[in-house]
């Protein structure tokens, strides 16, 4: 993903046919501050790594479990190469579904 503030957020939005209300509260972010983010406020990297995995790579996190994202982490620490790897991989199955 590119950095966020040259991302034009409020596009991402957009073209996925969301309000603000919508698009902001799958990430438990309120519509106003949402608001102000589309309208150039900087984004904090957790908001920013939740757009990422919420609309972007369309990963509904509500089926996302903490000890998922220890290993994760864990992995990506230890063994980065195998870490990019397997994401690499799972991109690929993904677009396979699609």
């Amino acid at each position: 993903m590119k950095n966020a503030e040259t991302i034009d957020v409020r596009e991402i939005r957009r073209k996925l046919g969301l309000n603000q209300s919508q698009f902001w509260s799958k990430i438990g972010v309120t519509q106003s501050g949402g608001s102000r983010y589309e309208s150039g406020r900087n984004i904090p990297r957790p908001v920013q790594a939740l757009l990422r995995l919420v609309h972007i790579e369309q990963i509904d996190i509500s089926k996302v479990k903490k000890d998922d994202m220890e290993v994760a982490e864990y992995l990506k620490a230890t063994n980065p190469d195998l870490y990019k790897s397997l994401k690499k991989e799972a991109r690929a199955k993904k677009k396979e579904r699609s």
